[in-house]
């Protein structure tokens, strides 16, 4: 009977779940976080000069932030995209603490 009990794995604890899922959210928060913004204040840019000028053409604004995403894609993706690799092999690290 006692092997048995040994062969069970405990189940990871609501409060472990959570604290990894928390990590994860602040992990795709610093990711996308600075990309949306760079999108959000050249949306707003484009949308009042477009209102200014009466020219209400959307192609105009799909360019413009296609254009600053790929800019900001340039300048910061090798940042962000060290803080992902950190945050998986700091989470692959600890997978034998999660899961026994």
């Amino acid at each position: 009977m006692d092997w048995h009990r040994s062969c069970i794995q405990q189940a990871m604890s609501p409060e472990l779940a959570l604290t990894e899922l928390r990590g994860g959210l602040v992990t795709t928060l610093w990711v996308a976080g600075p990309l949306l913004l760079v999108v959000l204040v050249v949306g707003v840019v484009v949308g009042i000069i477009q209102a200014a000028t009466q020219l209400n053409e959307p192609t105009i604004a799909f360019v413009a932030k296609a254009g600053a995403l790929t800019a900001a894609l340039f300048a910061l993706g090798s940042l962000l995209l060290g803080h992902l690799v950190e945050f998986t092999i700091l989470l692959f690290q600890r997978i034998p603490h999660l899961i026994g």
